[in-house]
């Protein structure tokens, strides 16, 4: 009997390496690696970003009866033309934007050109600048809600001493006064933010163009609107631009200070939203008030988009929306003009000043003899003393709140009450700490935080580092519009998002939970952190990771071991920022969470206040405490922070 050989089946004639090359030509070189680096991303983006948005938009056309939702088609919009409620917070949304970015950008420019100068200790200067920016929002609201406190604060008696004031005034309940109050808080957050990126424009600046223009017999004024201006275009129109989304969403500060009040007076808008969605379960209206600004929100974000993408590709031609875009840009220019005037006035004043000083240091040294010509120290010293004035009103309006944290925290609640020593605690004493670790929830309050913000944080720096070398080096299909896309979710406001997620939380059972926030904060954390290590990426030579792969190693192992530990700077830079965002984070925490055993160090902070009853002392010991660790991870990492977020910047 013959012996049966089994005869292999036939194989296709296209080998599996030719499906391969025709998905690489559709989808690009390195599309299967990209796709494994980015899933988490698309993932996050898709899930907790684009669906909630799209949720927000379909409840925006519908009102709750009888626990059902009813579609009504515009009407909740056509209904906010006559809402009187919602064009008050809309014109005290505006008028908080406008001029809180504007007084920023003004005090941002003296400081960083302050800085700039060689004034002495300026890196220090520098340092205490940043600390505003690092105290979390809760610690910003309460502290100066205890300053502004009419009876126990500490503004109305420095006021009353400089004979400015006859009687005790109330910032915040008073109309009229409560939204400037609000605004200037508002200043104090945001002048590290102008003052660190103007700065590092500054500094990006040829030096040369300075002393040419010296030589050539121009002045401190003609040097800065001819040099240091144009210098400064493109990172004045981001930080403007970024300005204006964050101060136009706003919701913490004012809401933790004046609830809205008095009278609506500060109502901006968000708070609005959160009024009629949470407050009242009015979803649809609710929505619809949050996405009524999205047009306005979606016009400054692609403003932003082609500055930060500005000359990635010059050789595309010009297209109708960059000539809009364009005139948008010259209108922003002339609108920061007017801005600038101030600044103008204010630098001519300091070049008067200056001069005159130096003629006064000349005739002291020349015995009083005419003496018109100034030796170069004459004149640097006579400039830097000049500096030191400037900064000085400013150093002690960023610092005055810190001291008053620190002399509240440790004085006794009688000392408090009776208003012994406002400005100093006599005796020193640890009573409020003691009362708030033994009387409170604070511990477990500390311990909740620490564990959502570890847990966010190194998930989403994870997702970033690996995102950004997708975006930064990986050749597929899509990379672009998925950089732009990535940009768009960063700055897309939580005022827009917390009410569907809330809905969405609700109904997969994880609201007042801390899965919640687990799922939440990267929404916000992880776009950030991937726009600022995609830059870092760029920076580094491709040639490296070439000679490795030449060596035999593919692109996942020499993306580990060679890239990623070149780019430990920019990690430590969003490991550090990541967590101060997830450790002060307010709105989520607020509304996601309600159980007083699960919500965090913020939410606990604001729990402790009963009523119309600030327990200050206990609230600045609380305050002291949170800002400890952000206050110790910031001098440990200032370095790289600015490497990192320089490099991210520039080259992103």
């Amino acid at each position: 009997m013959a012996q049966q050989v089994a005869v292999p089946l036939s194989r296709p004639q296209v080998p599996e390496f030719g499906v391969n090359k025709r998905l690489a030509r559709l989808f690009g070189r390195d599309w299967k690696i990209a796709l494994l680096f980015l899933a988490p991303i698309v993932i996050l983006m898709v899930g907790l970003i684009f669906l909630p948005f799209v949720n927000a938009i379909l409840l925006s056309f519908t009102v709750r009866a009888n626990r059902e939702e009813v579609f009504v088609g515009l009407a909740n919009y056509i209904n906010l033309l006559d809402d009187e409620l919602f064009i008050g917070s809309i014109l005290n949304t505006v008028r908080f934007t406008v001029i809180s970015v504007g007084i920023k950008l003004v005090v941002g420019l003296i400081i960083a050109s302050t800085l700039n100068s060689k004034l002495p200790l300026r890196n220090v200067l520098g340092g205490v600048m940043l600390l505003p920016w690092i105290v979390p929002e809760i610690v910003t609201a309460l502290t100066w809600r205890s300053i502004y406190d009419p009876i126990f604060g500490g503004l109305n008696p420095i006021l009353r001493g400089l004979g400015l004031i006859d009687r005790n005034i109330g910032w915040l309940s008073e109309s009229g006064l409560a939204m400037v109050s609000v605004i200037a808080v508002n200043v104090w957050k945001g002048i590290p933010f102008f003052t660190l990126l103007l700065l590092a424009g500054m500094k990006a600046i040829d030096k040369e163009l300075y002393e040419a223009a010296e030589v050539d017999g121009a002045h401190v004024i003609q040097r800065f609107f001819y040099i240091t201006l144009p210098g400064l275009q493109y990172v004045m129109a981001v930080t403007v631009l970024l300005s204006t989304i964050t101060t136009f969403n706003a919701f913490g500060i004012v809401y933790l200070m004046t609830g809205g009040g008095p009278g609506g007076d500060t109502r901006v808008y968000s708070i609005l939203a959160y009024e009629r969605a949470l407050l009242q379960n009015r979803f649809g209206p609710g929505a619809a008030v949050s996405l009524v600004t999205a047009p306005f929100l979606a016009l400054v974000i692609l403003l932003l988009a082609r500055f930060m993408r500005q000359g990635v590709d010059r050789s595309a031609q010009e297209t109708s929306a960059d000539r809009a875009f364009g005139m948008v840009g010259r209108a922003i220019n002339g609108i920061m003009g007017m801005v600038m005037l101030p600044v103008d006035w204010l630098i001519g004043f300091m070049s008067t000043v200056q001069t005159s000083m130096s003629k006064a240091m000349a005739q002291a040294v020349s015995g009083g003899r005419r003496m018109t010509v100034l030796t170069k120290h004459q004149r640097e010293s006579a400039s830097r003393l000049v500096s030191v004035l400037v900064i000085l009103p400013f150093l002690l309006f960023v610092l005055f709140p810190f001291f008053w944290i620190v002399v509240t925290a440790f004085k006794g609640e009688l000392q408090i009450q009776q208003r012994v020593s406002l400005f100093w605690p006599q005796p020193w004493t640890f009573d409020q700490f003691g009362t708030l670790l033994n009387g409170t929830r604070f511990t477990q309050w500390f311990q909740n935080t620490v564990f959502i913000a570890t847990i966010t944080t190194t998930l989403s720096v994870l997702f970033a580092a690996f995102g950004g070398y997708a975006l930064a080096r990986l050749k597929f299909r899509g990379a672009g519009f998925m950089t732009t896309v990535l940009l768009i979710t960063y700055l897309l406001p939580a005022s827009l998002l917390f009410i569907p997620m809330y809905r969405i939380l609700t109904t997969v059972g994880a609201i007042n939970n801390h899965y919640a926030l687990l799922l939440t904060y990267p929404t916000f954390l992880v776009p950030f952190a991937t726009w600022v290590m995609m830059g870092y990426y760029r920076g580094i030579p491709e040639d490296l990771e070439d000679a490795a792969m030449i060596d035999g190693a593919n692109r996942l192992t020499a993306f580990w071991l060679i890239t990623l530990p070149l780019a430990k700077p920019a990690l430590l830079a969003v490991t550090l920022l990541a967590f101060t965002n997830a450790w002060n984070e307010f709105l989520y925490a607020y509304i996601f969470l309600t159980s007083e055993r699960l919500i965090t160090l913020p939410v606990g902070l604001q729990k402790l206040v009963f009523a119309d009853i600030y327990p200050y002392g206990q609230l600045m010991a609380a305050s002291l405490i949170m800002s400890i660790p952000v206050v110790c991870f910031y001098i440990f990492a200032q370095r790289f922070l600015v490497e990192g977020l320089t490099a991210g910047s520039v080259k992103g």
